[in-house]
């Protein structure tokens, strides 16, 4: 049974920075897209950042040039290194991997997720 756990969030102040891990069990994704996708409240599931077989990686606007998504895949384990955080960033992070080696920012390529944890960033 393929598991993605993430680490805890937490309350950050505006400025601040928060490094969230995805672990993944049951199965290895070192050759697999993974990503990471939020949900504010009163919208969708978006987009945060995606990472490809090979290292290429790709972000939504609004995070580009803040986050980062690193991953180490002797450890199978997937990273969001968030800095400069905004008010606009509170949300809840989900962890996410496809079956593929290319994913894109679409929701619907990815078949696994995490369970999700609460990031807030306070003004």
């Amino acid at each position: 049974q393929v598991q993605l756990v993430e680490s805890r969030g937490g309350l950050v102040q505006a400025g601040g920075s928060l490094k969230l891990s995805c672990t993944a069990s049951g199965r290895t994704f070192s050759t697999n897209a993974m990503g990471w996708f939020r949900l504010a409240p009163g919208k969708e599931r978006d987009f945060v950042a995606g990472i490809w077989n090979g290292g290429r990686t790709y972000y939504a606007d609004s995070v580009k040039g803040r986050f980062t998504i690193p991953r180490d895949n002797a450890k199978n384990t997937l990273y969001l290194q968030m800095n400069s955080l905004k008010p606009e960033d509170t949300a809840v992070y989900y962890c996410a991997a496809s079956g593929s080696s290319y994913a894109g920012p679409a929701r619907e390529a990815y078949t696994y997720w995490g369970q999700g944890t609460q990031v807030t960033v306070s003004s």
